[in-house]
């Protein structure tokens, strides 16, 4: 091991962060399937894929046999089997977000590349194991499950056919070109639909047997939008089409496919009924994305988290050997030991990526394991309204809402301490399926655009930050721990599944939940209580920082600009879009803080962890500290902005002038009131001689705003002691054990 002299102090971090402490900070101590599932992925992604990698296998836009040869790492690893039932050959029962997470970040830890040809295929699948009906996920499941000992076929692969070569394509998947037609309907028997569609970014089209394209009606005799499955041998044309010139990704395969092809309408994904001659597709293509994406973004958040995580073990052996073999720089010296880490600047900016990255996965985790929780309310729920008679997704969102007062009280019995009849009403409320589904979900469809934006927005940001450190390494081929690659895949990142324009609006009418609101107004709470037992985590400062937001979105909600108009309104992105960038900032740091206390309280359970427990969450506490007075300072920068910004500043006018001080009024009231002219010119601006300061206008009051200036004048004041933390988290990164090498190739 690598390690650098001993420093007297107070114990701290031994080596990085293993298994088994991940195991209990991301909650699957316990799921011997799910630790089985990461090794697998692991030795895959740090095998064949980071050899594929090392050997240039990215130098090229083409899909060639070398990265084919993947598909079948995937199938033999169990990779593959992840997102199957065990119905279907799979090995995992129930929701699979949180495998599919974890998969995902061991892949990404190496090439993101990887990780998306990986989960495009289940993507391909997820409209049909969401929407489809029982016939078409049974059939679907059984062929895309990788062959079992005895069978002789190849499992079939497919794409999710979204995006199209419309003008700016990604910007706006309600616009489709690709149309469906009755190009056949003989009385008695089944229609057959004339699909015509141009695909644009197709992730698997060179390996894809089958297609769930989304298509709009060409014909009257069709209603809507609606999914539907294409496959290769369908008649008509399968055009594969030309490949995609990434940048990056280059492990993945991507085409611009044309497809004009007749199927059979039972291929519409969910099924269809007929009225009046017309065919109305039971799910539109939005409900099925939007079903879609709210579990896979989170995926793709994850993938970035696992960049950042992966660049400190890569950055702390770089820093250390940057002389070594130097003329004059002889082992066992500062300079040979230590290296760059003698300069407080590198290590500093080394604890800001890790502690972004420890955030970054501490969201997206929590968010997978939130929909694991939600997948099977969800299910319960549609069936309990389909006995109700209430289909389609305006129809079960009207009848959801009308549960808006049964979930607040259920959120508000939850917190307090129950008498008799309080606890009476709260088992009631919580055995209705369908209270507990509608605070569920109010916080899931905040968590799901908040880890896609932050995670893969913010987390490119940052990974610039990590090639920066790397000095000339960062932009080479051969850069340890292919950092150039990934800052590179990260800016990809941020536009799969929606731009980051995308998740913002969601946030932006999601945050204002009051349900998910209820729960904000409870964390504020849970933090003051941490604090109480943990002062060193930064849960004071995370406190103030989410009061300062809640009193801003309140305030803007019913507030208008200097003009008169409205500020907190769907055309106004310059507020309701920073509010929502403030917001995911105080989930991540929140969510760190949770991740940190769980080691803390179940560490000592495990010989493995227990031995290096205090330093561990002593610097990991350092951490949260440092990533909390981060996310303050981003909040309170934001809230003041919009607080204020809107606001026309005063001016040199009667108006603003009367409560400005004369110069000869003050001499006269000093003899009358001593001192108030040096507290009057502290205070107020002063007119002498009839000339005005020279700046602007008069100093802006506060009238009004009183609240806000407290609570940020407070927030300022809970950053005591975060520079510390970050002093301490950087100590801790010159002292700390790695591997001599990395454990795959570069």
């Amino acid at each position: 091991m690598e390690t650098t002299t001993e420093r007297a102090g107070a114990e701290t971090l031994r080596t990085l962060p293993g298994d088994d402490i991940r195991q209990i900070m991301w909650r699957f101590a316990d799921r011997f399937d799910l630790q089985m599932a990461v090794q697998s992925a692991r030795r895959t992604a740090r095998g064949p894929v980071a050899r594929l990698v090392a050997e240039g296998a990215r130098n090229s836009h083409d899909w060639t046999e070398a990265k084919a040869g993947l598909l079948k790492e995937f199938d033999q690893s169990g990779i593959t089997s992840v997102f199957m039932d065990p119905e279907f050959g799979g090995f995992i029962d129930g929701p699979k977000n949180l495998a599919l997470a974890l998969v995902a970040f061991e892949l990404a830890w190496v090439d993101a590349g990887a990780a998306t040809c990986s989960l495009a295929g289940n993507l391909a699948l997820s409209p049909i194991h969401e929407r489809g009906t029982p016939e078409q996920r049974e059939h679907y499941m059984r062929l895309a499950i990788p062959a079992q000992p005895g069978e002789d076929r190849v499992p079939w692969r497919g794409s999710f056919a979204l995006t199209e070569p419309l003008p700016y394509v990604g910007v706006e998947t309600g616009m489709l070109s690709g149309r469906a037609r009755i190009a056949e309907w003989k009385e008695g028997e089944e229609p057959v639909i004339q699909v015509d569609k141009r695909g644009r970014f197709i992730t698997n089209m060179d390996f894809a047997r089958f297609v769930t394209a989304a298509v709009d009606s060409g014909d009257p005799k069709i209603k809507g939008s609606c999914m539907i499955i294409l496959e290769e041998t369908d008649p008509g044309v399968f055009d594969r089409g030309a490949g995609t010139h990434k940048l990056v990704h280059q492990l993945s395969s991507t085409r611009d496919p044309i497809f004009s092809m007749r199927v059979p309408a039972s291929r519409i994904i969910g099924g269809y009924t007929v009225k009046d001659g017309v065919i109305i597709p039971k799910y539109s293509h939005g409900e099925i994305i939007e079903s879609v994406f709210r579990r896979t973004r989170v995926t793709v958040g994850l993938m970035t988290a696992a960049k950042l995580l992966s660049t400190v073990e890569p950055l702390i052996r770089y820093q250390r050997r940057r002389f070594h073999g130097g003329e004059n720089v002889t082992p066992g010296s500062p300079r040979h030991d230590l290296g760059l880490q003698q300069k407080e600047d590198v290590v500093h900016r080394l604890v800001e990526i890790w502690a972004t990255g420890e955030a970054a996965a501490s969201l997206g985790f929590a968010s997978a394991r939130l929909f694991d929780e939600v997948d099977p309310l969800e299910k319960e729920k549609d069936a309990i309204l389909a006995a109700r008679g209430v289909s389609g997704g305006m129809a079960q969102a009207k009848a959801l809402r009308r549960l808006s007062a049964e979930g607040l009280e259920y959120l508000r019995l939850s917190r307090i301490q129950r008498s008799e009849d309080d606890d009476e009403r709260f088992q009631k409320l919580h055995s209705e399926l369908l209270v507990r589904f509608t605070v569920m979900d109010a916080l899931a469809n905040v968590l799901c655009p908040a880890t896609k934006l932050w995670n893969t927005g913010h987390g490119a940001n940052v990974m610039r930050e990590a090639v920066s450190l790397m000095g000339g390494y960062g932009i080479t081929e051969d850069c340890p721990g292919f950092l150039g690659h990934k800052w590179m895949d990260s800016q990809l990142e941020a536009t799969y599944e929606g731009p980051e324009a995308v998740q913002r609006r969601q946030l932006s009418v999601t945050m204002t939940n009051e349900l998910f609101l209820a729960q904000f107004r409870a964390w504020i709470t849970e933090m003051r209580e941490i604090a109480a037992r943990r002062p060193g985590t930064g849960a004071c400062t995370l406190g103030t920082a989410m009061q300062l937001w809640l009193w801003t979105l309140e305030h803007v909600q019913v507030s208008s600009d200097a003009e008169g108009g409205k500020l907190y309104q769907g055309q106004r992105q310059g507020v309701t879009f920073a509010l929502a960038d403030a917001l995911c900032w105080l989930l991540a740091s929140r969510y760190q803080i949770l991740d940190l206390l769980e080691l803390e309280a179940k560490g000592p359970d495990n010989p493995a962890v227990a031995e290096g427990l205090p330093g561990l969450v002593r610097f990991f506490s350092d951490l949260c500290h440092v990533q909390s007075a981060r996310a303050a300072g981003e909040t309170g920068r934001i809230c003041a902005e919009l607080v204020f910004g809107y606001n026309r500043h005063p001016a040199w006018d009667a108006e603003a002038c009367e409560g400005c001080f004369d110069a000869d009024e003050l001499e006269w009231m000093e003899g009358v009131m001593p001192g108030i002219a040096s507290s009057g010119r502290s205070f107020s601006d002063v007119i002498e001689e009839g000339r005005t300061p020279m700046k602007a206008g008069p100093c802006v009051r506060f009238a009004g705003y009183e609240r806000f200036s407290q609570l940020r004048a407070k927030l300022d004041g809970c950053l005591t002691g975060s520079r510390l933390a970050k002093d301490r988290a950087a100590e801790a990164v010159t002292r700390v054990m790695i591997p001599e090498a990395l454990d795959y190739p570069s």
